[in-house]
């Protein structure tokens, strides 16, 4: 495989990765009302870059699921829609970040060789 064809499978399945962990990441950061800026910038400050062409589609998915509620806020110089997570959504949250700690686990184990169990892997 060519250098370029690497780069560029590297990208992609790097996207794939990135966009599996989006819901369990704005989910985890909405336990208290915050518009979209806010959360693109929360976001950010702790690694995790998100384009508000994939966040904004993401927060309506997530509220027409019943995960988030939103209200619209006229304070201040514009109107900001909030959105808060919901009592459905703090329930998946709880679900999601259970199989995230299996799931990291599972993969170090491995990543380094070494099974859930205690086992070696170097011979499979």
């Amino acid at each position: 495989m060519k250098e370029k064809e690497l780069h560029e499978l590297h990208a992609k399945l790097t996207q794939e990765l990135r966009r599996g962990i989006l819901v369990l990441a704005t989910l985890s950061q909405l336990k208290e009302a915050k518009y979209g800026y806010a959360l693109i910038n929360n976001l950010a400050e702790r690694g995790l870059d998100i384009e508000q062409g994939t966040l904004y589609p993401l927060l309506r998915r997530l509220e027409s699921q019943g995960l988030l509620q939103s209200e619209w806020n006229v304070e201040g110089s514009r109107p900001r829609r909030y959105y808060e997570i919901s009592p459905a959504g703090s329930s998946l949250l709880e679900l999601l970040t259970a199989e995230w700690g299996d799931l990291t686990t599972v993969m170090d184990g491995l990543l380094d060789g070494t099974s859930t169990r205690g086992e070696s892997n170097e011979s499979d």
